[in-house]
């Protein structure tokens, strides 16, 4: 994919969570299947990654069955930060910081702070990114994220990732919008790559990559990492979002 067609994307994607930030964290709650269904693979007094955390619901789960764990939440949107800032304020049995980064842009990890210092490789036992790779335009940026996620995880750490399988349930494929609505000609995207709407508290438009357990294995091979386990859950279905849980190989 071309960086000009990736950046339209992203310019889409920010926008929507800029405009609708207050509505989409009402609508993740902490006890959704979609999250707790992690919790097994996330040991005690971890040090956890939350990459693309959005609200930061992530922080209450631990906080709630992982007393002592030190969680580190980062995202592109400014508005969800500052919800999650707000709300975890009340945090007592964990140890937790926010940042404002771009995980789809290069670099970002250089940047990402661990407490007082710039993480470093192996910083982290568990790296999550939920929801968040279906949103990364571009096979070779997606590759790139995973590749800076594994580096940050030590050697017998875990990356858990989870991806909307939205084709296989009709209440998702109503949801797909024309790329004409945006002026997006087919042939700059990949295939895979579709429009969906949101229609809760006003109407707003995302981009997805349909990533499913094929690419999943592609992914984890070029990103130095070994695919152990895939499951499903979450939705209104019981099963909207494929998981994988990899290890560094």
């Amino acid at each position: 994919m071309d960086e000009r067609t990736a950046d339209a994307l992203l310019a889409l994607n920010h926008d929507f969570y800029h405009e609708f930030a207050a509505v989409f964290a009402a609508s993740r709650p902490v006890g959704e299947a979609a999250l707790t269904c992690i919790l097994p693979y996330i040991p005690p007094r971890a040090r956890v990654l939350d990459v693309g955390c959005g609200n930061g619901r992530l922080a209450f789960l631990l906080n709630a069955e992982r007393p002592g764990a030190h969680y580190v939440g980062v995202d592109a949107v400014e508005e969800l930060i500052a919800i999650a800032r707000t709300a975890a304020a009340e945090l007592r049995a964990i140890s937790f910081e926010f940042h404002i980064l771009d995980v789809a842009r290069p670099g970002w990890s250089a940047q990402l702070k661990a407490g007082p210092e710039v993480a470093s490789e192996g910083s982290f036992d568990v790296a999550v990114a939920l929801a968040v790779i279906h949103h990364i335009p571009g096979f070779e940026r997606r590759v790139a994220l995973l590749q800076a996620m594994a580096k940050l995880v030590h050697a017998e750490g875990r990356l858990i990732l989870s991806t909307w399988q939205f084709l296989d349930h009709a209440r998702m494929q109503r949801k797909l919008v024309d790329w004409a609505e945006i002026g997006m000609a087919k042939e700059r995207l990949e295939r895979g790559d579709y429009l969906l709407d949101w229609k809760r508290g006003g109407r707003g438009l995302r981009y997805c990559h349909l990533v499913d357990e094929p690419e999943l294995l592609q992914l984890a091979e070029l990103s130095g990492l070994r695919l152990c386990q895939t499951f499903r859950a979450g939705g209104q279905e019981g099963n909207l979002s494929l998981f994988a849980v990899m290890h560094r190989a």
